[in-house]
């Protein structure tokens, strides 16, 4: 674990900064796609695993040489009750992604410049916490080197607007004060922390916020431990000014070609600030009828 503090000390950890979108443009994009019609809409309403369940797609959006959606699946003979949301990615957007790009010189080395961000848009009626979704691709990885440099996708679930999100922003006189707001100990998931923990300063993303890690995740350990993997997947919260505010799989593209189909539990914190359905597990899936890959978070329990 010193080891560990200690690596993680002289690198600042961040989840991806995304390059600058005109956000206004996807949304209206996203509120014009046909594909984001009702509930009842076909073929954005599709059966699910368990009888009486069904798939409730949102609008699409290009995404390499395929498309991207997110999607909630609802009991609809338990009133509509959530059971998973998540992304929906087509085969066919593993290819034609963009490639690396070199930063320019004098680039903040924190910024996540080369990173293609998509955001999406839930179904209506999703009855989940979450307000929206960004998929993050990102062709060199990001910081910290050696440990998440390798081209993956960040899938943010935000419980916050789009509109909250983009006011965290350095030029926030109260930035660094919001920042170091950490949720109390009770909301904390169990086995997460900020890296480097305090004193170190605490290092926020611009239209993010702090990243909490899983300290057992196998590629945080030290390269010498038998615990130690290579990063393919893990999973990080986010929080800001006093709240968590996303939850983020975190996925490289080279396991999501593997076409696995696994489910792994979340820690849970003691307590939720607000009412809602939250992940117990997350979920990575390949569909091979439906030829997509899927990233959820699944086992949604009525927290009070």
């Amino acid at each position: 674990m010193s080891k560990l503090l200690r690596a993680a000390a002289l690198v600042p950890l961040a989840g991806s900064l995304a390059t600058s979108l005109a956000l206004p443009v996807l949304l209206a994009a996203c509120s014009n796609d046909p594909t984001s019609d009702g509930p009842n809409s076909s073929p954005n309403r599709v059966p699910a695993e368990i009888a009486g369940t069904f798939r409730h797609y949102g609008a699409a959006l290009e995404v390499g040489n395929g498309r991207a959606r997110a999607y909630v699946v609802l009991d609809e003979q338990n009133a509509n009750r959530p059971l998973e949301v998540g992304v929906a990615l087509d085969a066919t957007a593993m290819n034609g992604l963009p490639a690396p790009t070199a930063p320019a010189p004098g680039t903040d080395p924190h910024a996540h410049v080369d990173t293609k961000e998509y955001l999406l848009t839930l179904p209506a009626q999703h009855g989940t916490p979450y307000q929206f979704i960004t998929l993050d691709w990102n062709a060199s990885g990001h910081e910290p080197p050696g440990i998440y440099d390798l081209p993956h996708f960040d899938f943010h679930f935000y419980t916050i607007s789009p509109a909250e999100r983009e006011a965290i922003l350095p030029t926030d006189p109260a930035f660094a004060q919001k920042a170091a707001n950490f949720p109390t100990a009770a909301y904390v998931p169990a086995g997460y922390m900020v890296l480097p923990p305090p004193p170190a300063p605490v290092n926020a993303v611009p239209r993010m916020g702090v990243h909490w890690l899983d300290v057992a995740s196998p590629e945080l350990q030290a390269p010498t431990s038998p615990n130690y993997k290579a990063f393919t997947y893990t999973f990080i919260h986010g929080s800001w000014n006093g709240q968590f505010i996303f939850d983020e799989p975190m996925i490289t593209r080279a396991f999501l070609l593997t076409q696995p189909d696994l489910t792994r539990p979340l820690s849970q914190p003691a307590q939720f600030a607000k009412p809602g359905y939250y992940p117990t597990n997350f979920r990575i899936k390949y569909d091979a009828e439906a030829k997509e890959y899927r990233i959820a978070l699944g086992g949604l329990t009525k927290r009070q």
